[in-house]
């Protein structure tokens, strides 16, 4: 049994491989059922029990020096298959794969658009914030200290890292933190909206765990709620492609506005189809008010020169009142069939 004989042979049929299948035949001839170091080791049964000893110990030692012989070798193979493929082979992904279909925009994407647009048109700017959001941002600045109830209206994604305060950080429950952030470094007037996205721990057939909210906020030394109504029924009627737009306007409660309220829009079914506008039914569209003064002066706002107005809408939901979709959950499936008959073109847009 000459092992350095055996040792010197299997070196050479490894190093000579020039492919992973060359690789795998003299894995087999050495190591497999009935390769040349697996019947070295089945005929130490026919020896004596120090021969045993001696000679498995050294042929358990061949065996695993060929086994990491031959996997540095696979590894070795790899990545020269992996260099020969980028050196000779390439796609350019400038032009379109064969058998391509057009491609369209997201419903969620296309409001997107369409309400910044709007908003636009009416002065206002986009602002942004981050998606982790701190206690304080989502919830104290807003006038939701706590154990206040109104933390009970959201049900929160809790992270376990914690802030300066020693509070866990949140994933926000809307874009409300981006007004507090917006205030605390620019002073008034401020005219933002917020859209974004934003989760709690809900999911149905119209709720989700991540949705999109677009918020807006507007401070100067004279707005009020007029000014509110009128902003929020022009958006809609625009958005929504009906001019003579039936509305109505509720009294809530919400703690970072006072007072509060929340916008209908009448709707009725016909030929089984919601149709918005006209009716005697009515759908909660968004909520709204006038920002609560403890919220002016928790970003360092004059209350004595300045108030404004917030409101919030979810763009899932009327992206879903505008089109008849009917399952928030299609919204984030990533069908593409279900894309290819409810997205839209450019020219769509």
């Amino acid at each position: 049994m000459d092992i350095k004989k055996v040792l010197n042979e299997v070196t050479k049929e490894i190093e000579q491989s020039s492919s992973q299948q060359e690789l795998q035949n003299v894995k087999v001839a050495y190591l497999g059922k009935k390769g040349k170091i697996t019947e070295l080791l089945k005929s130490l049964k026919d020896l004596s029990l120090e021969e045993k000893k001696s000679s498995g110990s050294k042929l358990n030692l061949l065996r695993i020096e060929v086994d990491n012989l031959i996997k540095n070798k696979f590894n070795d193979l790899k990545i020269e298959e992996i260099n020969s493929k980028l050196k000779n082979e390439y796609l350019d992904i400038s032009f379109p794969p064969p058998n391509s279909i057009a491609s369209k925009a997201h419903p969620i994407s296309k409001t997107f658009d369409e309400v910044i647009t709007i908003f636009g048109s009416m002065g206002y700017s986009v602002a942004e914030g981050p998606d982790i959001e701190t206690d304080f941002f989502n919830f104290s600045a807003l006038n939701i200290p706590e154990n206040h109830p109104a933390r009970e209206m959201q049900d929160t994604f809790y992270i376990d890292d914690k802030d300066k305060e020693g509070k866990p950080y949140v994933l926000r429950t809307h874009t409300s933190p981006v007004q507090i952030r917006t205030l605390l470094n620019q002073k008034p007037p401020v005219k933002i909206i917020a859209p974004g996205r934003t989760y709690r721990c809900d999911s149905d057939s119209t709720h989700s765990p991540m949705f999109h909210q677009v918020e807006g906020l507007f401070i100067n030394e004279n707005a009020n709620m007029g000014d509110l109504k009128g902003t929020l029924i022009e958006f809609c009627k625009q958005f929504f492609n009906v001019q003579n737009l039936k509305v109505r306007f509720r009294p809530s409660y919400f703690p970072f506005t006072e007072p509060s309220a929340e916008m209908d829009i009448a709707y009725e079914i016909v030929n089984n189809k919601i149709q918005l506008g006209q009716g005697d039914r009515w759908l909660e569209i968004l909520g709204c008010g006038m920002v609560n003064p403890i919220v002016l002066e928790n970003c360092n706002v004059d209350t004595n020169i300045y108030q404004g107005f917030a409101f919030g809408v979810g763009l899932d939901r009327i992206t879903m009142l505008k089109y008849g979709l009917t399952d928030i959950r299609s919204f984030f499936s990533g069908n593409l069939n279900w894309i290819a008959s409810n997205g839209f073109t450019i020219g769509d847009f």
